[in-house]
């Protein structure tokens, strides 16, 4: 027998946990992140070597999340969270104590490994969630992403103590890693398995049989490439931010921080309060479309409003205000799409997949956008990101319109399903 879900209604202890292990794994990253350029000197890194830091870990979450999804399809929701988070606690323990850079680069790639978890979180909400509310809980997944996107870099620049030396920067990093074993705690005593043990007996499906199904299935392969493309031009954008302001407006760390800070407080309130209720009413493709080319036209926005009014540098955060609202409509409808479209014991892997669409396009994104910045012009990352939402939105809605025409031929009576489906 194969594994199934469990038919039993989501608690609020196990929604918590859930909530608490994402929110943790990206208040460890909003840690470490502000502090790896500068805990690199004190390795004596040069910038490139520093800037492999940040692959890495990306590239680690790109090679895991396919296997922890699948895995957690085969042996269960909890085991694999409780192995990802301990993971990620050793990895930020280890990564206080390395004594070189590249040391440090690869216990970078080893936390990424074991970060790669939250498409097994995602497939626990998709256990123990109706189809019809599973954009709303995915929605509370992308909210914790929101806070701790807040919360993270501010806890990591109140700990940092330059002026301690290394020891200044470990503080922090020893944070990251005790508020793992916090959620560690939480999931061991708190969250109940969704799925039933899969039997020994049965055969087991290739590792690469998910990226074959992923590709067969007409709705997932449509969301895998709008997650591709959106992201792209998303983390091309995100990482150019901080240049392009200041050749713009001559801002610092501080006003950028405050920035990221809206677009965190922005995402929360529209993934946990909005997401779930416009994908009910208007459909999740069609959600989907619209967050893609409302950010794209933000970005459109920052580029018109630096170049018309160049001294009103209030106009930024209020731009990435409408923009962050676009961003929060996106992945919750992304995940709800693909979990909608599979069955049970596949959910793990397929967001496993789109997970790590997301983090190949982390990887390269910031690279190639880096390059057009410096060698085309300031504005091209944020125009050719607007014009990837394009396409990412015409594929949401093809995606949209394979769902329907799926939906309709499993209901239909007839052998054949049926014509005229309205896209």
């Amino acid at each position: 027998m194969t594994s199934t879900a469990l038919p039993q209604p989501p608690s609020r202890s196990a929604l918590f946990v859930l909530f608490g292990v994402v929110f943790i794994n990206l208040v460890g990253f909003g840690i470490v992140i502000p502090l790896l350029p500068f805990y690199g000197q004190t390795l004596d890194a040069p910038p490139w070597q520093v800037a492999l830091m940040f692959s890495a870990y990306s590239l680690g979450q790109f090679v895991a999340e396919p296997f922890w999804g699948r895995l957690s399809d085969r042996i269960g929701r909890k085991p694999v969270l409780m192995i990802t988070i301990l993971a990620n606690a050793f990895g930020y323990l280890a990564l206080a104590f390395v004594p070189n850079i590249w040391l440090a680069i690869a216990v970078r790639l080893f936390t990424g490994l074991g970060a790669g978890n939250v498409s097994t979180a995602q497939g626990y909400v998709a256990d123990v969630t109706p189809p019809e509310l599973r954009a709303g809980r995915m929605g509370l997944i992308g909210a914790a992403f929101g806070l701790g996107f807040i919360f993270g870099p501010a806890i990591g620049g109140l700990l940092t103590r330059p002026d301690l030396g290394p020891l200044g920067y470990q503080l922090p990093i020893f944070t990251a890693s005790g508020l793992c074993l916090l959620a560690a705690l939480g999931v061991a005593f708190l969250l109940k398995e969704s799925r039933v043990k899969a039997d020994a007996a049965a055969p087991r499906p290739p590792f690469l049989g998910g990226v074959h199904d992923a590709v067969a299935n007409p709705v997932v392969s449509r969301v895998l490439l709008v997650t591709l493309i959106y992201m792209a031009g998303f983390s091309g954008w995100e990482s150019t931010f901080g240049f392009w302001t200041e050749a713009r407006y001559g801002w610092t760390a501080r006003e950028v921080g405050l920035c990221f800070m809206v677009v965190g407080i922005v995402s929360v309130i529209c993934q946990g309060f909005l997401a779930g209720r416009l994908a009910r009413r208007f459909g999740e493709s069609r959600v989907l479309a619209v967050g893609c080319l409302t950010f794209g036209a933000s970005l459109i926005a920052q580029v018109f409003a630096s170049r018309l009014w160049p001294d009103a540098d209030w106009l930024v955060p209020a731009i990435m205000a409408v923009g962050a609202s676009g961003m929060a409509m996106t992945m919750p409808n992304i995940s709800a799409l693909i979990s909608r479209s599979v069955d049970p014991d596949r959910q793990g892997a397929m967001l496993g997949l789109n997970m790590a669409s997301s983090s190949i396009a982390r990887i390269f994104g910031p690279l190639i956008a880096g390059a057009i910045f410096s060698q085309i012009g300031h504005d091209w990352p944020f125009l050719i990101g607007a014009a990837l939402t394009i396409p990412a939105a015409v594929m949401a809605i093809n995606a949209g319109r394979a769902f329907r025409k799926r939906q309709a031929a499993a209901t239909s009576p007839g052998p054949l399903p049926p014509v005229g489906v309205q896209g």
